[in-house]
Parts: C-alpha cells; structure tokens; sequence
C-alpha cells in the first residue's frame, strides 16, 4: 500500500522518536561468529548456528540476518523467525521492521498461520517510516533509500539517497531507470542518467553495478581496457558473477572482452566458486568449467592454478557471495 506522504507528517511530525541501532558488546569469539554467519547466509548456505552466537548476545545485526536465515529456510515467516526479527527490530533496525511490515503477505497468510506478533504490519509500517524519515532529515542516504520501498516506490527517496551517494541506491536507480521508471523529455536522457548511476555506484564499490556498467561500456562504445578493469574489479569484491566473468574469460570460454589466456588464473578463480554449495545455481557451472579448464593444462599448471587461488583469496579476502539484497523486492514469502 502507498503513503500520503503529507497526511503522514501531520500524523507523526510531533512525536517522533529516534532511535538507534542497538550494537552489542560482542566478544571476539561471538564478533567471528557473526561475521561467518553473514558470510554464509551471503552464500546461501545454513548460518543459523553461526548467527544465534551473535543474536542471542543482543547483536541487533545478527538478530535479522538470523530471522531471515530462519524465514528463508521454511519458505515462510515463522514465529521464531518473527522473534528475532522483532527482537532486532525493537533496537532500531529499519531493515527488521520493513521484512515485519511484510508479513501480511506473505506465504503465511495464505496458510493461515502467521506467528501473532507484538504489532501487525501496519504498525511496523508506520514505525519504520517514522524512523527513516527522521534520520533521512538528518541527511542519513541509507534512510532514504529505506523510505523508497516504505512509500512503494516513490522515486524522489530513491534520486535523494542516490545524490546523497549511497551506492545501493546509486544501483538500484540505475536499474529502474532501465526499467522504464522515471520520466524523460529526451529518450538519449534517459541511457545517460542509466550509465550515470551505474558509474557512480561501481566507483563506490557497489559489484553489481561494476558489471552493468562494464557491459554498458562494451555495447556502447567498445572501450575493451575500461569493460576488463570493472570486471577484474568486481571478481576483486568476491562477487560471485565478476568472479566467473573473469574466470571465463581467462579461459577463453568465451571472449567478448579481449582477456588474455591465462588457464592458471582462470583455474584458480573457478575453483574459488566452489564454495557455493549452498545453492544459487552456480557450482554446477564452476565444476564444469574447471573440468574443461583442467583439460587444456597440465598437473604443474594445475598446482600452479591451486596456489593462484591461495594467493587471490589472501590479496582479496572477502569471501565469495552472491550479495543478495536486504530487501528484495521478488521475496514475498
């Protein structure tokens, strides 16, 4: 449902409360159970016994990573799920209260056993919008992008959180600018405002916009040095797709990009994405590659190629993820 965003501020303009979130003293131990929990649900991959360490110490993080991880694994919101997701929620997490504003339908409702909550979804709702706005007054781009999916899309937060340089917002208006969104009195307007954004979020790490830009760049105007150096980029990020982009082309499986030959480097990085055994598809696609890969080399360069991963991880350590959305606008379960 929508907001009138107008009739909203009458309603709460003269009591918002500001909260913040709640970061918990964490011990070294819990902190790297957290951080692994992350990692793994980032893979797809159980995280739940990694998460509770962090949760149940009152990580307000951990606390909505563990509710999804709970509400991912049985297709539907859960009264456990709920818990943590309430309990991050109760400590500020906008992100908590958004999936809990959600709840009404989802795939629970149309089996009749949503968890009773301690508020519905429309309260969440209206906490979560109350929350992000004060912080989005106070300049905080993160808050604007929140209130793009509280207020169903409406694209001013959206621009406002983009400008204020946010890159998931950077992406995410790229994309609906591809997709139509947004209004344009000259039609090449719109491809420059498309390449723009998809800039902007790359140059501020955002993986996912490393390889749309880099595509852009190769149907646009072929400058093959400026595609390569984005996607090498995002394989550097430890996004899944960068990773076998650069894999691939390293192979020379295909060769739209102009990389040179390299079995060593292109056994190495494939042989990173078999992590991803958790699912998403990909570590079907990486068994096969390495197999054709391994093929062409021989045992030498094969050892080659295992020590090529060793020595990438360590020069990039973040892990291999398919760094999935914190609100995904396709999860309606």
């Amino acid at each position: 449902m929508g907001f009138n965003l107008s009739l909203r501020t009458a309603l709460f303009g003269l009591c918002i409360v500001v909260s913040t979130y709640s970061f918990a003293t964490l011990s070294t131990a819990q902190q790297a159970a957290k951080e692994r929990g992350i990692m793994l649900y980032n893979q797809y991959k159980p995280a739940e016994r990694e998460l509770r360490i962090a949760a149940e110490a009152g990580d307000a993080e951990a606390q909505f990573y563990l509710g999804e991880n709970i509400r991912h694994k049985n297709r539907h919101m859960t009264a456990e799920a709920q818990k943590w997701l309430e309990a991050s929620a109760n400590q500020g997490n906008l992100y908590a209260m958004v999936r809990l504003s959600r709840n009404g339908h989802g795939l629970c409702t149309v089996i009749g056993n949503c968890a009773n909550g301690q508020k519905g979804p429309k309260e969440w709702l209206e906490e979560a919008y109350q929350l992000a706005n004060a912080k989005a007054t106070e300049g905080d781009a993160e808050a604007m992008y929140i209130l793009y999916w509280i207020t169903v899309d409406d694209l001013p937060f959206l621009v406002k959180s983009a400008e204020a340089g946010f890159p998931l917002a950077q992406y995410w208006l790229a994309k609906s600018y591809a997709n139509g969104d947004g209004f344009f009195w000259l039609p090449w307007r719109r491809s420059q405002e498309v390449e723009r954004w998809y800039k902007a979020a790359a140059e501020n790490g955002h993986p996912k916009a490393m390889i749309e830009y880099a595509i852009i760049i190769y149907e646009d105007r072929g400058d093959m040095a400026v595609v390569r150096y984005w996607i090498e980029e995002a394989a550097k990020t430890g996004y899944q797709n960068g990773v076998g982009h650069l894999a691939s082309e390293s192979a020379h499986l295909r060769t739209y990009f102009d990389f040179p030959l390299d079995l060593i480097k292109a056994y190495g990085l494939t042989s990173l994405l078999l992590v991803l055994d958790g699912g998403g598809g990909v570590l079907e696609f990486a068994k096969e590659n390495l197999e054709e890969i391994s093929a062409q080399m021989t045992p030498e360069q094969i050892e080659q190629g295992k020590a090529f991963a060793v020595e990438w991880q360590a020069a990039n350590p973040r892990p291999i993820s398919f760094f999935p959305m914190m609100l995904d606008p396709l999860d309606s379960f």
